[in-house]
Formats: C-alpha cells, structure tokens, sequence
C-alpha cells in the first residue's frame, strides 16, 4: 500500500472511520508485508542527489 505509517492517513483524511474503511478496502485479501528496511527509493534519491551537488561544486 504505502511505506507511510497508518496514522499518517489518518492525518490525511482527518477522519478515523473514513480512514479505517479506505485502509480495508486497499488491504482486503492481500498481504501485508512490514518490512523494517531503509528505502530504495530514498537511497537513490540520496545518492543522486550527491551526485548532482558533487558535480555542482566541480563546475564552479
């Protein structure tokens, strides 16, 4: 579904039965996989963006 917190949707929608129905709804007949890993995408992000001020700075 989302690597965000299930509060963080609560917080979004503002209504906790709203929340709590669109959450089963997304999670009816799946598996949930909680995975306590860093990010992929966040890495990569990182990384690029390393990059980009690496090179930046090179220019100058």
């Amino acid at each position: 579904m989302s690597c965000h917190h299930a509060l963080y949707f609560q917080e979004t929608f503002h209504d906790p039965v709203l929340t709590a129905a669109l959450t089963d709804r997304l999670t009816h007949k799946s598996h949930v996989v909680n995975m306590v890993t860093p990010s992929f995408r966040m890495r990569e992000t990182e990384e690029w963006m390393k990059k980009s001020t690496e090179e930046e700075v090179a220019q100058n």
